[in-house]
């Protein structure tokens, strides 16, 4: 069956398939540290209360049967341990059939985690996951030669991330149509990295001619993925070296690496594939009828693209099966922050001895050095981005914080980089309040060697104390 499989891309199959369990064992590992915080039994937003109002068939979830943090720990970390025998090559020492339930565990744990996740789990790059690594399934293994309908499909899924986003940017901000939207994006940005401050002092002309590329790379090169080699390879490199560059100036998790992965398979790699027989039957049969299912279920992104309303970052199935992507439809012109205090003082003032608690990635500290956490992704860091924006993204969770604050509770305070205050000694009230940060200038830096400088704005949340914790700021 010479027209279903394509030897040459033996390689880029490995390669896509090792990266991919790179991938995700970051995002298993992400789950198993930090979800008692953040989602388990005392978390923020507990998934006993989720499952509880919130069926099945809208959530598909094994939380839905039992859940304890107890068995949420046993699935990240067997997520794990499934993604780190991948990256092994295990996949390869088994029959076909095994390999493709080997691939389909953790696509299924994966799913269960981010159908119970809520907010948390509210990015784009989780459905990215989950549509990559359901395709993945049926990629086989050394037993046969790549399937063309799943190395297609794989490129069906680059296209849309990266012409959605394009779409998006174009239809969004003015400043992307200006070519301003760098002057403020890297200062603004959800996370900044060590390289972002740079970045943001880059001249204005050479931002100009960023934006101008990335349009180029979203708009037009996706299309010639689906061209003949070796133009298909030149395109799928030129969006590998936009997405390096995008991991250089920024912590965007695994977005852009996911994004890199994609990429892999429509690259001619040099591949020498040992001599195997053709696909069986049962498989040719199963990857075309999944193949076919995908088409159809592909209208929906499709007419979102289409659409003068086009939406970012959609599934349209419980499943995550086919879904709609973008990014930063439109740039925040200025950061805000909302820094979180404490205090042991009985009756808090102002003139109260405030201790401010550190974040591992989002600003705080003005002198204090933005650090590299992506793949790795800071979810409530992340969150804290949204709820400096507007207190409404904030709205169902910010208040819980303050109280795991006020509690001195131990998995709540491993999210975070330091507490100002000594174990078993909790604040006596917390407090939140707004700042604008804007990134120094070259003199600043080497007279004050501050990479931020802030301005207080307003009150966010007033002094609260443990029995008066409202839920919401």
């Amino acid at each position: 069956m010479d027209w279903f499989t394509s030897p040459e891309y033996w390689t880029s199959r490995l390669v896509f398939q090792r990266a991919l369990a790179g991938v995700y064992l970051v995002a298993f590992l992400t789950a198993a540290l930090q979800f008692r915080a953040l989602m388990g039994e005392r978390g923020m937003l507990p998934v006993p209360r989720f499952t509880a109002r919130v069926p099945f068939r809208r959530a598909p979830s094994l939380f839905h049967w039992h859940y304890s943090d107890r068995f949420f720990a046993l699935c990240a970390w067997t997520g794990c341990a499934l993604s780190a025998a991948l990256l092994a090559g295990l996949d390869g020492s088994l029959p076909l059939w095994g390999a493709m339930l080997l691939w389909l565990a953790p696509w299924a744990l994966y799913l269960s985690i981010v159908n119970v996740g809520q907010t948390w789990y509210g990015f784009g790059w989780e459905s990215l996951l989950l549509e990559t690594g359901f395709l993945a399934v049926f990629l086989g293994n050394d037993e046969v030669a790549p399937p063309v309908v799943v190395l297609f499909g794989l490129r069906w899924i680059l296209f849309r991330v990266e012409f959605g986003a394009g779409l998006i940017k174009m239809r969004g901000d003015p400043c992307w149509r200006k070519l301003t939207c760098l002057d403020y994006h890297h200062e603004t940005q959800p996370m900044p990295g060590p390289l972002s401050w740079f970045f943001h002092h880059l001249p204005k002309p050479l931002h100009r001619v960023e934006v101008a590329a990335n349009h180029v790379t979203q708009l037009v090169v996706p299309f010639l993925l689906f061209t003949p080699q070796p133009v298909a390879t030149a395109a799928a490199a030129l969006m590998i070296l936009t997405q390096l560059w995008l991991v250089l100036s920024g912590n965007f998790s695994w977005l852009n690496w996911i994004t890199v992965v994609l990429a892999v398979p429509a690259l001619a790699l040099p591949a020498d594939p040992p001599p195997v027989p053709d696909a069986p039957l049962w498989y040719v049969v199963v990857v075309s009828a999944v193949a076919a299912f995908l088409l159809f279920l592909s209208h929906r992104p499709v007419l979102n693209m289409l659409s003068r309303g086009q939406v970012m970052n959609r599934s349209f199935d419980p499943l995550h099966l086919v879904n709609t992507y973008g990014a930063f439809g439109s740039v925040s012109r200025v950061r805000y922050e909302v820094v979180v205090e404490g205090t042991l003082d009985e009756t808090p003032r102002e003139d109260s001895d405030w201790r401010e608690y550190e974040f591992r990635g989002k600003p705080g500290d003005p002198r204090r050095w933005p650090r590299q956490f992506a793949p790795y992704h800071l979810r409530l860091d992340w969150m804290m981005w949204f709820a400096a924006l507007s207190p409404a993204y904030a709205g169902s969770w910010f208040g819980a914080l303050v109280e795991r604050l006020l509690e001195d509770d131990r998995d709540t305070l491993r999210l975070l980089r330091r507490s100002p205050f000594p174990p078993g000694t909790p604040p006596r009230h917390v407090r939140a309040r707004l700042f604008r940060y804007r990134f120094t200038t070259w003199r600043e830096l080497r007279e004050t060697g501050a990479c931020w400088e802030r301005t207080f704005v307003r009150e966010y949340l007033p002094p609260t104390r443990l029995s008066t914790t409202a839920h919401r700021p």
